[in-house]
C-alpha cells in the first residue's frame, strides 16, 4: 500500500477581523457576530474564515512528517505501551516531566529502535557518563 502524501489545505492561521487596525484586538482567531460584518457575511475581499473545508484528510490527520502520531510519555511505565505500536506512535516526553524521570525513560527506551522526541533533559541533576540520547 502506498503512503498518503500529507496535504494541508491551510497552513496561516486565521487572523481576527480588524486585528491589524487596534492594538487592542489580538491575533487570534474569533468568530465576527455583528449585524453587518462584511467578514462574516464573507464579501470579496475580507478575511477568510474557518470552516469545514479546511479539515485534513482523515487517514493523514494529527500525522508528523516522520508519517508516525504522537504518543505522549510522562513516566517509565507508559513507554511499555509502545511496544504492539511503535510503527504507528512516535514517543514525546511530557514538558513537565523532570530530568531525573527523563533519564528513566530514556533508559527504557534505549534498546529500542524506535522515534523519540523531546529527548534532551538538564544535565545538572543526573550526570551520566554516557549520553546516549544526544
Amino acid at each position: 500500500m502506498a503512503a498518503i502524501k500529507i496535504v494541508k489545505k491551510r497552513t496561516k492561521p486565521f487572523k481576527r477581523h480588524q486585528s491589524d487596525r487596534y492594538h487592542s484586538v489580538k491575533e487570534a482567531w474569533r468568530k465576527p457576530k455583528g449585524i453587518d460584518n462584511r467578514v462574516r457575511r464573507r464579501f470579496k475581499g475580507q478575511l477568510p474564515m474557518p470552516k469545514i473545508g479546511y479539515g485534513s484528510n482523515k487517514a493523514t490527520r494529527h500525522l508528523q512528517p516522520n508519517g508516525l502520531r504522537r504518543l505522549v510519555i510522562n513516566n517509565a511505565k507508559e513507554v511499555d505501551l509502545l511496544l504492539m505500536h511503535n510503527k504507528r506512535y512516535a514517543a514525546e516526553i511530557a514538558h513537565g516531566v523532570s530530568s531525573k524521570k527523563r533519564v528513566l525513560i530514556l533508559e527504557r527506551y534505549v534498546g529500542e529502535s524506535r522515534y523519540l522526541r523531546r529527548r534532551s533533559a538538564p544535565y545538572t541533576i543526573l550526570d551520566l557518563g554516557q549520553r546516549h540520547w544526544e
